[in-house]
């Protein structure tokens, strides 16, 4: 078995790209080889700013050889009249070089053919790696390529040189103007190179000891974690280490180098998330957290050199970040020495989106809303006042300098001046929240107040767009009108909130007042709740849910998010029990008799007792005397897996009237008293969910 290794080497990509390199060239080469038969062991891949490696061991260095049935010709077209040969058998076995005493006959469902058992595989996996190797590297998908000198070759950034050896022998082969050997480089400062590589085995150790580099992602990690932690615990604090911050830092660098720097304590003065904003965001440095949780008067970076002069390197890295502090002291001053009513002013002239006006009518409508939802969906547990403030004051921060400056503070800042300007605790904390939760996995607020600024904030921006017919489609996504969605669903969700998503947007629609429009109110109302139905089904899909349940709880209604998620939970539930498969068949039975009915009469709500015939209906009648109220009395206390277990209980009794009993009589009195029956369960069971949509 041999070992093979690829490295491509190229000007520096960024961070940000090499990640999905190494996924791309692991699932890229693991799928290739699988295609040409190639038996190999591990597989793994790693990477550099300037480099990307893959590293197969194992390589069985022949392919694997398997026979193969091909048929041919039909019998009637390979032989002729006297049973000799044609030209179509004979070019059908030299194609597959054999004989044509070596064909013989198949019988298909088409009819009879000949056919030859021919062995294939068993090249030189060497020969295979060649057509492999620049197939796989000129496919890699990249955010952005480009092409260099006279190339016609779209890369991410220009290739320089390409390493290519199956233990110790070259791959041969060319992508663009680089052909593929054994040369490798260093680092730019600690080992320029060029090296020469003798084995396969031998490329890692020639880059970190002649190259003077570490060419894994997990082994630079490591080194700046251990590094940074001992520097910061020397002077007894802490890294405020930022998972997305330290990934981007190690894929900056091929030598890490951590380095703990000062700044003068004076900046302390300005909010701790403007300065870390400030490390993080501009010179991708951590902060220094003490054991009482203060922000310390330091900062950790990583160089990619061992300088000779470290102070000197300090020094200079203090310098650019004294600059940036500088900055943020100056509109932290700045901001405190106006006041919200300055920014409101300013926020008139701030256009949201096209036709739906400014900034400051915006945070009026919110206003309205807050107020609106505090009343209607918090009741009472959220002073109104508060709610109603929090929209009114919710982008004001907009128009400061130092959001200005660090646009990734909108909402933090504002919290913070409100705090700093006497304004409730309460509206400070809600428009330091008023953007979350930012992603599928980010958090949501943590006070109620808010959560329902985030909820009216998403509304107002669903209900506008939707009015302009600005809809989603496909990817296409420019107002994040999916993340609004979301947003609201996991709000109601995590804080129990059960209200009428239709009122909520009804209600944003509302406030908008009169304007032109691109389509009619409710025809973008009917749009903007299918959207969301559809965000809701989303959002259990890919929480592992059974996509027939969540259709068939989605089908009971969505309006009131909480309550589906109850009902679906309630359904998941009861599709373990025993009995749920043949109960599900017979409501299904009754749901379609009611829907198809329902649309061609209409169907009464409750039956005579004297109308009752048949055994079968007349037990049928007297379960439900007993059932009816008691589903209406779960439905009430919104228990819906009590509701679902009656299923069990009166299915026998369901059953025994299909059996017995003909609905759809001649007799109009009978059919429609039978009906009515039907529909008064129907319509109990209709409220937990669309048995129709379930497929048994």
């Amino acid at each position: 078995m041999a070992t093979f290794v690829l490295e491509i080497g190229s000007e520096e990509l960024p961070a940000r790209f090499l990640a999905g390199e190494e996924a791309e060239l692991a699932a890229r080469f693991t799928a290739a080889l699988q295609e040409a038969s190639v038996e190999h062991g591990a597989l793994r891949t790693m990477s550099t700013p300037r480099r990307a490696i893959v590293i197969i061991e194992d390589v069985n260095p022949v392919q694997q050889e398997r026979e193969e049935e091909v048929a041919g010709p039909p019998v009637r077209v390979a032989f002729a009249a006297d049973g000799t040969p044609t030209k179509a058998l004979e070019g059908f076995a030299r194609t597959n070089g054999v004989s044509v005493d070596d064909v013989y006959r198949i019988t298909t469902e088409k009819g009879e053919y000949v056919a030859v058992r021919k062995r294939i595989g068993g090249a030189a996996v060497a020969d295979l790696l060649a057509g492999i190797c620049p197939a796989v590297i000129t496919s890699l998908p990249f955010g952005k390529r480009m092409r260099w000198g006279s190339n016609t070759l779209a890369y991410a950034r220009p290739l320089r040189w390409i390493v290519a050896l199956l233990d110790d022998a070259v791959v041969p082969f060319t992508v663009g103007p680089v052909a593929s050997g054994r040369e490798t480089m260093g680092h730019r400062i600690h080992g320029h190179g060029p090296f020469s590589v003798a084995h396969a085995d031998d490329l890692l150790a020639v880059l970190e000891e002649k190259g003077g580099l570490t060419p894994d992602a997990a082994d630079r990690r490591k080194i700046i974690v251990e590094g940074g932690d001992a520097q910061a615990a020397a002077i007894g604090g802490k890294v405020l280490w930022r998972d997305g911050l330290l990934d981007e830092v190690q894929g900056l660098t091929e030598h890490p180098v951590p380095l703990l720097a000062d700044f003068d304590p004076s900046y302390l003065e300005v909010p701790r998330e403007v300065l870390l904003t400030s490390m993080e965001s501009h010179q991708k440095s951590f902060g220094i957290e003490a054991a009482d949780g203060s922000l310390m008067p330091h900062f950790l970076t990583v160089l990619n050199i061992s300088p000779e002069d470290m102070s000197l390197v300090k020094h200079g890295w203090e310098r650019v970040l004294r600059a940036r502090l500088e900055d943020a002291r100056f509109f932290w001053h700045a901001d405190l020495r106006d006041n919200f009513d300055h920014w409101l002013e300013k926020l008139d002239h701030v256009i949201f989106i096209g036709r739906l006006g400014t900034m400051g009518e915006k945070t009026r409508r919110l206003e309205a809303l807050c107020r609106w939802l505090a009343g209607n969906v918090a009741r009472g547990q959220v002073s109104a006042e508060d709610a109603a403030r929090a929209g009114r004051l919710s982008k004001a921060d907009l128009v400061t300098g130092m959001v200005g400056e660090f646009d990734t503070l909108q909402g933090i800042m504002g919290g913070i001046y409100a705090g700093r300007k006497g304004e409730s605790p309460v509206v400070a904390q809600a428009l330091r929240e008023q953007y979350l939760p930012a992603g599928p996995d980010s958090p949501v607020p943590a006070s109620l107040c808010g959560a329902l600024l985030s909820m009216a904030d998403k509304a107002d921006t669903l209900v506008g767009c939707f009015g302009l017919g600005m809809i989603p489609t496909g990817a296409a996504d420019p107002n994040a009108l999916r993340r609004c969605a979301l947003g609201i669903i996991r709000i109601a969700l995590e804080f129990d909130l059960h209200f009428d998503i239709r009122q909520l947007f009804a209600r944003a629609h509302e406030l908008y007042g009169d304007r032109p429009w691109k389509l009619a109110p409710q025809e973008a109302l009917d749009k903007l709740l299918d959207f969301f139905a559809g965000r809701v089904r989303n959002y259990w899909q890919n929480r592992g849910e059974d996509s027939l349940l969540v259709d068939a709880a989605l089908g009971a209604g969505v309006a009131d998010v909480c309550q589906c998620g109850a009902r679906l939970a309630a359904l998941a539930r009861f599709s373990r029990e025993a009995g749920y498969a043949e109960a599900v068949q017979t409501f299904k039975r009754v749901a379609n008799i009611v829907r198809k009915q329902g649309a061609a009469e209409q169907l009464a709500a409750a039956w005579q007792a004297d109308l009752l015939q048949e055994d079968a209906e007349k037990a049928l009648a007297a379960t439900l005397d007993d059932l009816l109220p008691r589903l209406d009395s779960l439905w009430e206390a919104g228990d819906h897996a009590a509701a679902l277990e009656t299923l069990l209980e009166v299915r026998p009794v369901v059953d025994a009237f299909f059996d017995g009993v003909m609905v759809m009589c001649d007799d109009a009195a009978l059919r429609a008293n039978r009906l009515a029956m039907l529909n008064a369960l129907g319509t109990r069971f209709a409220r937990l969910a669309d048995f129709a949509a379930l497929q048994i």
